[in-house]
């Protein structure tokens, strides 16, 4: 007996693979914003639809390898390697957005998604320019290592704030696309809707 494809399922991958090129297109610098990407949305997306744990998870974190490999390997050459240094705290970070999705998005309403793009958009900056303190970063204004005590901290997180407004913007631009998206279309074709 041959088994059919879950239509619910397959709209839900095509959205995860849609952020994917979005992503990519952004890393080619087919958008004058840095860091304005849809992965934030594809988190919180991935993490409320997929009711599964290892698709919830495991969906939204392969496509994040994928599209990081398209980047590092076809758009840089190589020129960072096929992984970027710290890459594993950005997983780890991804991860808890997906957590997010799953927590605070167990009701799909513009209010909560608003909420879970704020919280992981801030958790995002917060964390990744933490990681990139701890590992000895730069400050952009000197070129000299960030001094290791608070007011090393606080400039890192100051000189990464435009990348977070970027990333914020982006994370509630593709989510008002994504979720919106979805939601008409499980109103429309109710094949989409969990059963």
């Amino acid at each position: 007996m041959k088994q059919q494809l879950n239509p619910r399922f397959t709209v839900l991958l095509l959205f995860i693979v849609l952020a994917a090129v979005l992503r990519i297109a952004n890393s080619a610098q087919c958008s004058p914003l840095a860091n304005f990407t849809p992965i934030g949305a594809m988190a919180l997306f991935g993490g409320s639809y997929f009711k599964n744990y290892w698709k919830a998870f495991g969906l939204p974190l392969l496509t994040l390898f994928l599209s990081d490999l398209v980047i590092n390997i076809v758009l840089y050459q190589g020129q960072f390697g096929i992984m970027y240094n710290g890459w594993y705290w950005i997983y780890g970070i991804f991860a808890l957005i997906v957590w997010y999705g799953k927590v605070l998005l167990q009701k799909v309403s513009v209010k909560n998604v608003l909420i879970a793009a704020l919280i992981g958009s801030v958790s995002h900056w917060l964390l990744a320019d933490t990681s990139v303190w701890l590992a000895g970063g730069l400050d952009l204004r000197t070129n000299l290592p960030l001094s290791q005590d608070f007011a090393g901290w606080l400039q890192c997180i100051t000189q990464g704030f435009p990348y977070m407004r970027n990333f914020l913007a982006g994370t509630l631009a593709y989510s008002a696309l994504f979720f919106g998206a979805f939601e008409w279309l499980q109103t429309r074709y109710p094949k989409l809707a969990i059963a």
